[in-house]
């Protein structure tokens, strides 16, 4: 999948050295361990996808994100753009990634959670159709900080995928 020249591929764990830097750039004392990307990107019901800007297998990495299938339910686990490349798509080209990688699946709905602060990505995620649910209390633990539950509906008002 490409937009522009974005180019996505799937991740593995010869990535996660990668992914650990920008997590630590991203989300600072926040951030995933290196254990907890090589966990997560192998999970079961988990699907990881790496923006690139070029061709070849030494193309840096400039964006990533994950979803977990339970069998009913996508859950997006995280979407990170390195801090050079925000503003330029590459969440978009994740989030919907993500989106198709649900229906594909079979997902009826995608949650998320995003912090209350993050203008940002929730302006990305409600140009996508996800609504705002609740806000749960201190769900990013290192800072204390609120996120809002989001969900995206995939199947319209009859149950029917549209």
């Amino acid at each position: 999948m490409t937009a522009g020249a974005l180019r996505l591929r799937a991740l593995t764990v010869e990535d996660v050295p990668a992914l650990d830097a920008l997590e630590r750039q991203l989300f600072g004392a926040a951030a995933w361990s290196s254990a907890s990307l090589a966990e997560e990107i192998v999970g079961p019901g988990r699907w990881y996808v790496g923006a690139v800007r070029s061709e070849g297998a030494d193309a840096p990495l400039v964006g990533y994100a994950g979803l977990w299938f339970d069998g009913l339910d996508a859950q997006v686990m995280t979407i990170g753009t390195a801090a050079g490349h925000q503003g330029q798509g590459v969440g978009g080209l994740l989030l919907d990634a993500l989106v198709q990688r649900a229906r594909d699946v079979g997902a009826q709905v995608v949650l998320l959670e995003v912090r209350v602060d993050n203008e940002a990505a929730l302006r990305l995620y409600e140009s996508r159709g996800f609504v705002r649910l609740g806000i749960r209390r201190g769900y990013y633990q290192v800072e204390g900080k609120d996120a809002w539950t989001m969900r995206l509906d995939l199947t319209d008002a009859t149950g029917e995928r549209p």
